[in-house]
């Protein structure tokens, strides 16, 4: 256009604005639609410029009154209103001048355009305003647009304008309810199956990530039948080197993740043990896509989410597949890779029958492979991983217990002061393999290599599991190896921080309880004794025989009597 014209718009534009005003109170259609068009002619010219003089013309309180679904106008006036709300300084005058209603009002109209400019101009006005989003939800727009979306699914620009808005309410947590409580999850499903275009189903995988966080509708996704398509499209793609295909692999494969994630949907999925979709998922793990291998091994550690699968599972064969795909990845391995399986084998451990069935499977020696790892997501799935497989298991314990390297390591990671996670576990894993092997052996090596001091501050931790599990190896400890532990217990300042423990009226029964177990136990120390002496611990235990803890009050009477004995 040549600079003359739009001068011209420019200059019409004011008088449009004018007769608009007049026309509208006449409600004259043809002359009305004359000015909508050059109104629409103006903004695709320069909207900014045109937006601020609507602004300014007090039109947009009109608009407001002409939303009407009778009139032939009304998409025209839906439409400039998306154009002007395209700018953000627009979006408040149009929500004061009583726009969202009529135009919410509008989403009930059988006129697709109508539909369209109506949908366009909500999404503007209320683009990146979580308040103004709640709002149209409050105002029941969720099942309407489910509904369109039905209706309507041969439109594509419509399809496309409910998916958009379906992205934006999905990340409000009020949605979730309402998107439950309607056909979403059908209506997804069939639109997905119908596309082959990478963007059209990106559009949809946009949409069902965030909705797929709701238990309720994971299971309503997995009833719609989401899972075939994902598992299709692996299978379509798992050879492709194309960009597209490598994406579109892995947004399936982690949405098949996240479906596992609820708790029905998995069990669902699982069909003990027998369903398709447990096999097929089985297959990724020894596939050569590293991605895959994630998916699945992620895939395993959710289905072991209780016990009776995790029992199936360990009896046909999991641990086999889950310690080789970790074998090929002990060299420069993928972190994720390592720890998705880690995670697994950590899950799988829990129940009671499983232990020494993995044990005897080799699964110690698999995990010890990743002592060197400098990961902390990884050393801590490891420590987990063995702290589940010596659970009351004596010989591994004893075993694991002997190996310098591991308690070396695990001394190391006690002072890993920026990773708590890591820090924990090693202390609680140290702990563990002294109370589940009780041996001699095991206190020689992990006294020789430092670790009592860190079992002396545990006992101190915020955690009345870890000070239980601390005070009980300390016990350990006095009672079979007093004599090697005693002057690392000493300088470690155990019997002071013992005293306050029993002092503390926090402390909890159990650690009370311990506490003076593990006393009696030090006393067999000339220079532990000593400090027992040293410290008024009589008063203190005299106090707890009235505890209202039975097993504490006892305790207390016989410490009292050795004290006395003793002194």
């Amino acid at each position: 256009m040549e600079p003359l014209a739009v001068e011209l718009v420019f200059d019409n534009l004011s008088d449009t604005l004018k007769k608009l005003k007049i026309t509208a109170v006449d409600r004259t259609e043809d002359s009305l639609e004359g000015c909508l068009d050059c109104l629409l002619q103006a903004l695709a010219q320069n909207n900014m410029e045109t937006s601020e003089k609507i602004q300014g013309s007090g039109i947009l309180q009109l608009f407001a009154s002409l939303l009407i679904p009778q009139s032939s106008c009304t998409a025209k006036i839906a439409n400039i209103i998306a154009e002007v709300a395209k700018n953000e300084f627009m979006r408040i005058p149009c929500v004061d001048a009583g726009l969202i209603s009529p135009l919410v009002q509008l989403l009930n109209s059988k006129d697709q355009e109508v539909l369209l400019q109506t949908g366009r101009a909500l999404g503007n006005i209320c683009y990146d305003s979580h308040s103004l989003q709640a709002q149209l939800i409050n105002m029941g727009v969720i099942p309407t647009l489910v509904k369109l979306l039905g209706i309507h699914c041969q439109n594509a620009a419509l399809t496309e304008m409910c998916l958009v808005a379906f992205g934006n309410l999905a990340e409000l947590e009020s949605s979730k309810e309402q998107f439950a409580s309607t056909n979403i999850a059908e209506e997804l499903v069939k639109l997905f199956q119908k596309q082959i275009e990478h963007d059209k189903r990106e559009m949809v995988f946009e949409v069902l990530a965030p909705l797929a966080e709701n238990d309720a509708i994971k299971l309503q996704l997995v009833e719609a039948g989401l899972v075939e398509c994902l598992l299709e499209i692996v299978q379509q793609k798992v050879d492709s080197d194309k960009e597209d295909d490598v994406a579109e692999l892995k947004t399936a494969s982690d949405l098949m993740v996240l479906l596992l994630l609820g708790d029905e949907s998995m069990q669902k999925l699982f069909e003990g043990g027998k369903g398709n979709v447990f096999q097929r998922v089985l297959s990724w793990i020894p596939s050569n896509n590293h991605q895959l291998q994630l998916a699945g091994a992620l895939a395993i550690a959710n289905f072991a989410r209780n016990d009776g699968n995790c029992i199936h599972m360990v009896d046909n064969g999991i641990v086999e597949k889950l310690t080789d795909l970790l074998d090929r990845h002990v060299e420069d391995g993928n972190v994720t890779v390592q720890h998705a399986a880690l995670s697994a084998l950590r899950n799988l451990a829990i129940p009671v029958v499983n232990k020494a069935k993995m044990l005897s499977a080799g699964v110690t020696e698999a995990v010890l492979k990743f002592l060197k790892s400098e990961m902390p997501p990884v050393q801590f799935k490891l420590l987990g991983t063995l702290r589940m497989l010596i659970d009351a298991q004596a010989e591994a314990a004893e075993q694991l217990g002997k190996n310098v390297k591991l308690v070396e390591r695990l001394v190391e990671w006690c002072e890993a002061k920026d990773h708590a996670g890591v820090m924990g576990e090693s202390n609680r894993l140290l702990s563990a393999l002294i109370r589940h092997s009780k041996s001699k052996d095991v206190i020689k090596t992990i006294v020789q290599n430092g670790g009592i001091k860190h079992l002396v501050t545990m006992a101190t931790s915020e955690h009345v599991i870890m000070q239980n599990e601390a005070l009980v190896a300390l016990a350990l400890i006095a009672a079979l190896e007093l004599g090697t532990a005693e002057k690392d217990i000493e300088s470690a300042k155990l019997v002071q921080i013992l005293h306050k423990l029993l002092a503390d009226e926090r402390s909890a029964p159990e650690i009370k309880y311990n506490s003076m177990v593990l006393i009696c136990a030090l006393m067999g120390s000339e220079s532990l004794h000593k400090e027992v002496q040293d410290l008024a611990f009589l008063d203190v235990v005299a106090k707890l025989r009235s505890h209202e803890n039975k097993s504490v009050a006892q305790q207390a009477s016989l410490t009292e009597q050795r004290l006395t004995v003793e002194s």
